[in-house]
């Protein structure tokens, strides 16, 4: 092969890996829910695979319970590590917004964790909702999409976001503040306070041997 296009090769090579270490994130994302009270949730991320820690409101360290989300064969599997069962988990019905969801993106923008992210608004007069989303804008949290939309979940941080389109592939909140439009009263917050790149060990995303299936 001669020497220039082997070097070309060679370039397009190291740009594809380039490209595709841009899309993967793997490691652990720590979120904090502020709702009354405050619920910590950890994601370890390997993709296709993400697991999320739901913490003990007790805050001692123990984990309440989990998702495994398979982003290839769309399965969610719950666990329980207290009593020791998994199951399959069925998503949700997708949620019934009422009225006109407007979305406004504007030219405001803020660094979350040195991560630069801009403001997002999704504001909904019928349900006296508005929810600020700060959305990073070059990620490579490729995961966070798909997962959402398997999940299917009915919280409004959610199913307003899934309202924003042409988003960047790789985009997630890494902030996002919901509140009432008529008394401009914070109702929840979900903020993300810690994000750790690491090396994942496949033995996080297997159920335990001793594990039994709760059998509904």
């Amino acid at each position: 092969m001669p020497l220039k296009s082997l070097f070309i090769s060679g370039t397009l090579i190291v740009s594809i890996l380039a490209d595709y270490a841009q899309k993967s994130f793997t490691g652990k994302i720590e979120f904090l829910y502020y709702q009354r009270d405050t619920t910590k949730n950890v994601y370890i991320i390997k993709e296709p695979y993400v697991k999320l820690d739901n913490y003990s409101k007790k805050n001692d360290g123990s984990v309440e319970g989990s998702f495994l989300f398979n982003l290839t064969t769309k399965e969610i599997r719950t666990i329980s590590p207290k009593r020791k069962l998994w199951n399959i988990h069925k998503s949700e019905i997708l949620a019934v917004v009422k009225g006109e969801c407007e979305v406004i993106k504007t030219n405001n923008t803020k660094k979350i964790l040195s991560i630069s992210c801009t403001e997002y608004i999704v504001k909904n007069k019928a349900e006296d909702t508005e929810i600020t989303y700060w959305i990073t804008d070059k990620g490579n949290y490729s995961f966070f999409i798909p997962m959402l939309q398997l999940w299917n979940r009915k919280d409004r941080h959610s199913v307003y976001f899934n309202k924003i389109s042409s988003l960047p592939k790789g985009s997630m909140p890494l902030l996002s503040i919901e509140k009432s439009i008529g008394t401009g009263k914070i109702i929840s917050k979900l903020e993300a306070t810690k994000i750790t790149n690491e090396k994942i060990k496949d033995g996080v995303f297997v159920i335990p041997k001793d594990y039994k299936k709760f059998e509904e």
